[in-house]
């Protein structure tokens, strides 16, 4: 396999600030804590909150903005997981566990349990059709995973978008946590304040409240990075909205014993027509697989039948040698890029055969016969620093 930028998994990313917020907190993990980051000050504050900025890559935040309040703010950057996608970070952030031990590995993912390729984040076959719980499938039992709301030894709230804060995949992650919705940027620190702030007895000072953890989640920036760009006006000034909301909020929150953290799932990249690699002017690639590609655009999971597999790898290596880098999955498992273990039971179904990861900036695109193309600009799911490196951030209030 080609030099290139890896995941982190020992003490430098995602997995790793999530060892150090369950310790924290009380809690037990079986990953080691973030390097460098000193677990005192986040165990001895009240209010712990975690902020994730969707599509906040490090790199472009440290070109964007250099002297905004995040930058101002900025304790390093960090790894994200493999492949570097909402779908698979997110559910390291719900959990504490790696890709390799939840077994989501990106936005398309094949349940052989279920005989089908899903959709994980809003739950339903590519195909189309219904959510998992509308299909009779209980997804607590279907995923599995213990909550990191029920690992901590606090109270435990998730404050999310509206539109999915009692959907199917959260109220799988959620446990024993507490939901508050929201519906814009300014109700996600409104309903965040409701929470941190300090309760007045009558005549008294405020009374000492009980330890919290509290973890936000921003989804527009990754959206408007889709539709027009990451180097676009709309993402910038975005950005500036997001760092406004912020100071008002650090400036309403002085003096709450709270350690905010601000982090991402992943960067992202922005590409041009010509860097897409339609599979519809490779039908010989195509008729090799059993299964539609599953995972991301830019880091493609191949089931390829089993008398086709010196076919696949001929056609990758002549038609595709240029563009893309083919590693069988085995490999991308022990080489470490899905994290530690234990492996997840299903994992192999998970990542089929092959892991085609496109070179440069190209995506990989197929449309299957029902579906309208997504155009998208900026993309994430590989393995470039820009999509890789995601930006901590320590406030102390």
């Amino acid at each position: 396999m080609e030099t290139k930028p890896r995941p982190d998994y020992s003490g430098h990313g995602l997995l790793n600030l999530m060892s150090t917020v369950i310790q924290a907190r009380g809690g037990r993990c079986e990953h080691p804590p973030l390097a460098g980051l000193g677990l005192d000050t986040l165990t001895c504050a009240t209010n712990l909150v975690l902020l994730v900025i969707d599509g906040l890559g490090a790199d472009w935040l440290e070109r964007q903005a250099p002297d905004g309040v995040l930058s101002r703010a900025r304790w390093g950057a960090i790894s994200s997981v493999f492949p570097t996608t909402t779908a698979s970070a997110i559910p390291t952030y719900l959990t504490g566990l790696s890709p390799l031990q939840h077994g989501l590995t990106g936005w398309f993912t094949y349940f052989g349990e279920l005989g089908s390729v899903m959709a994980v984040l809003p739950g339903k076959p590519r195909y189309g059709g219904v959510s998992y719980r509308a299909a009779g499938i209980d997804p607590r039992q279907l995923f599995a995973h213990r909550s990191i709301f029920d690992r901590i030894g606090t109270r435990g709230i998730t404050v999310s978008p509206r539109f999915i804060a009692y959907s199917d995949f959260n109220r799988a992650h959620l446990g024993r946590g507490e939901v508050r919705p929201f519906e814009s940027l300014d109700e996600m620190f409104q309903q965040t304040w409701r929470v941190i702030r300090p309760r007045k007895r009558w005549g008294r000072s405020p009374q000492r409240r009980e330890r919290q953890y509290l973890y936000l989640y921003w989804p527009r920036l990754d959206s408007i990075g889709h539709e027009h760009g990451m180097e676009s006006a709309a993402a910038l000034a975005h950005l500036a909205e997001i760092e406004q909301a912020l100071e008002a909020f650090l400036s309403a929150a002085a003096g709450t014993d709270t350690v905010l953290l601000v982090c991402a799932d992943h960067g992202q990249i922005d590409i041009q027509p010509e860097d897409v690699i339609d599979l519809a002017n490779h039908p010989e690639l195509v008729e090799c697989l059993t299964l539609p590609l599953c995972g991301e655009p830019r880091a493609s999971w191949a089931t390829v039948r089993a008398d086709s597999a010196r076919r696949f790898e001929d056609y990758c290596a002549s038609e595709l040698g240029g563009l893309v880098e083919l590693i069988p999955s085995r490999q991308v498992i022990a080489d470490g890029l899905l994290g530690p273990g234990p492996a997840h039971p299903h994992i192999r179904d998970r990542v089929g055969d092959y892991c085609l990861l496109p070179r440069a900036r190209h995506v990989l695109r197929q449309t299957l016969p029902f579906e309208t193309p997504h155009v998208h600009i900026g993309v994430h799911g590989g393995l470039s620093e820009s999509e890789l490196r995601v930006p901590l951030c320590l406030f102390e209030l």
